[in-house]
Order: structure tokens, then sequence, then C-alpha cells
């Protein structure tokens, strides 16, 4: 519990150093633009809350490093590898230029780091044929590990569209993968993901509800990549453990991503990383969340985008909880992913058409 506490006060305290002077830091760290097409904040807020996170994470596992040197070096192995990934999004954050591509390169580096350290390469994913290909092409196992990797770290980024959201949905996330790591007696796993439940907590202190700080391209990246590298141990580890798990685990940023893709190639024929207003968070935002609807009151707006993500955390959970369940078993996994797909689709074309049921609909 030392490493949560650590953590958090860490994060805490840097966060709301960060929020406090923005005045001295703003001109390079603030989130100015409140009138884009995926802003949804009323004031020039600072977008640089993984540093927050960041720093909470190495003094909590520097601090662990002295009551266990094993558990502390993994976790400090693990910190090296996400330092390429988070760069690359804290680098957007401060000067706005950096595109998709290139921190999508560097997830995937990331990742490559984090698998040579570590050891942490995926040899099976449960599915006939893709299993064969990489027990005997590694390389092929290699370039399936950092795919996975640098999409679940792109994923948060995607879904980090409100106060909350993704840090609380990382939290869900992160809860289920200490409870098997304890299940499997991998204390190294279980602590790198206590320290990262201690600095998010810090963090939302802040920036729930009432959107003082945001976590930024640099730490939901982060955040992202340290789940997934997680998981890929997790069942690289433990062949009790299955491939699915982290799978459903993590489910909603996953499928948040593909349907996303689907929704602007296929439906939209535009380019996949043009960013657009579709995304159901952004829906629920519109649609479902009624709430202090007029334009001048800016404390009712502010609200409003936080009442949104409670939505989200639900969804989550509705992945989370059988996967937490029913870790060991793959086909139980594979069902639940596909209910969860058709329940998300569901969702998602009866906000379209209007059709969401009335109790669900929040009016203020």
């Amino acid at each position: 519990m030392s490493v949560l506490a650590i953590s958090f006060l860490v994060s805490l305290l840097t966060t709301l150093w960060i929020a406090r002077n923005n005045h001295i830091h703003g001109k390079f760290s603030a989130d100015s633009d409140i009138n884009g097409i995926q802003k949804f904040h009323t004031r020039v807020v600072p977008r640089i809350g993984g540093l927050g996170i960041l720093f909470g994470l190495l003094s909590a596992l520097l601090a662990r490093r002295f009551e266990n040197e094993a558990v502390g070096n993994f976790g400090l192995l693990l910190f090296v590898s996400a330092l390429p990934v988070f760069l690359s999004g804290f680098l957007e954050d401060v000067t706005k230029k950096i595109g998709v591509k290139f921190r999508l390169i560097a997830s995937f580096i990331a990742a490559g780091i984090a698998g040579h350290l570590l050891g942490g390469w995926l040899t099976s994913v449960q599915l006939f044929g893709i299993d064969n290909l990489m027990l005997a092409y590694p390389v092929f196992a290699i370039g399936i590990t950092c795919f996975a990797v640098a999409g679940v770290a792109n994923a948060f980024n995607i879904i980090d569209g409100y106060n909350g959201l993704s840090s609380m949905v990382a939290i869900i996330i992160l809860c289920g993968l200490t409870y098997v790591a304890f299940q499997v007696g991998d204390h190294q796993i279980m602590i790198a993901a206590l320290a990262l439940i201690g600095a998010i907590l810090g963090f939302l202190v802040w920036n729930y509800p009432r959107g003082l700080i945001f976590l930024g391209d640099g730490g939901a990246y982060l955040i992202g990549f340290w789940i997934a590298e997680l998981s890929v141990l997790l069942t690289a580890r433990h062949a009790e453990v299955s491939k699915w798990f982290p799978l459903l685990l993590c489910i909603y940023p996953i499928f948040e991503t593909l349907f996303t893709i689907y929704r602007r190639v296929i439906l939209k024929r535009s380019h996949p990383g043009m960013p657009d207003a579709s995304h159901l968070h952004q829906l629920i935002y519109r649609r479902v969340v009624r709430w202090g609807d007029n334009g001048s009151d800016t404390q009712k707006q502010t609200y409003r985008n936080s009442m949104t993500s409670p939505y989200l955390w639900l969804l989550c959970l509705f992945a989370v909880i059988p996967a937490v369940l029913f870790w060991r078993y793959h086909l139980i996994l594979k069902g639940f992913v596909l209910l969860f797909a058709i329940t998300y689709a569901w969702i998602y074309w009866s906000i379209v058409r209007h059709k969401v049921p009335a109790f669900l609909i929040s009016r203020k």
C-alpha cells in the first residue's frame, strides 16, 4: 500500500502545482483551443497532467526498490520503456505539432524496448492459424506484440475526451489486472499496477469533476502503454491466464478505436486520422446528458461534461467484471467480447436514431 500512497501524493501535489501555476507555463502547456471539433471545455486548461502521473510512478517505484529490489527494478525497467511513448505525447501537448503517425512509431519503439528488457512477447493469441505463425516465425510474434501495445496506447488517447473518462476507465482496468496478478502470485505486475492506480487517483482529484487539469496526450499514451505492457507480461508469464482476458478487459477503448476506423473509412470515406465529433462519448454528451444546456453558464457546461463519463464507466464495467470472473476460460471470454461488440453497436445506433430509453437521459 506504500506504493499506492506515494504515487498518489506525488501525483496529487505535482498536478496541483501545474494547475495553480498555469500563468507560468500556460503559453506552452495550456489547451487554449476551446472551439475545436473535439473540445468540450469552457476555459483554458493545462494539458500536461501526465507529468504528475509520470512523477508519481517514478517516486513510488524508486521507493519500492529499497523495500524489494526485484520488484522495484521491474517497475523501473517498465518506466524506462515507457519514456518514448510518453515523450512523444508530451511533445504534442506543448508544441501541438506532433502527428499521430509519429506517436504510433514511438509506441512501437517503446513496446520493442519493453519486450527486450522484460521479455514481454506474445507467443499466442488463442486463434487457430495465427498461433502457428507466431510459433514458427518469432518476428511475426514480435510484430503482433508491438502492434497490440501501440494500439492500446492510442486507444486510451482516443477515449480521453471528457473529465475523468480515460483516467477512471484506466483505474477500473488496472484493478482487474491487479486482482489477477494477485491470484497468480505475480507481485511485480501487481505493484506496477497499484503504482499507476495511485498516480491516476492523484491526478483525478483535480481533473474530476471540475476539469482543472487535463491528462494530455503524454498522460493518455503513458497509461495505455503501461496497461498494455502489464497485460502482455501477465499472459506471457502465466499460461493459465487466457490471452483473451486483457482483450476483454480493455475492450471498450479497443472497440472504440476499431469502430472509429470503420466509421471514418467505410461510412464517411475519410482518412482514419481525421478528427470528428462522432465518438460514443460525444454522442452521449450531446444527446443523453441534457443537463445545463445554457451556453452562457460555464459551470453548467463543465458539470455536464463530467456527467458524461459515468455512462462510459458503466460500459467499461460491463466488460471488466466478466473478464475478472472468467480470466482462465478463453471460450467464455470470447463470448463476452462478441456480446460487448453487439451491445456497443446497439447503444451507438440507438443514440444516433434518438431511441435512447428515457431512464438513461439526464436532464436538469
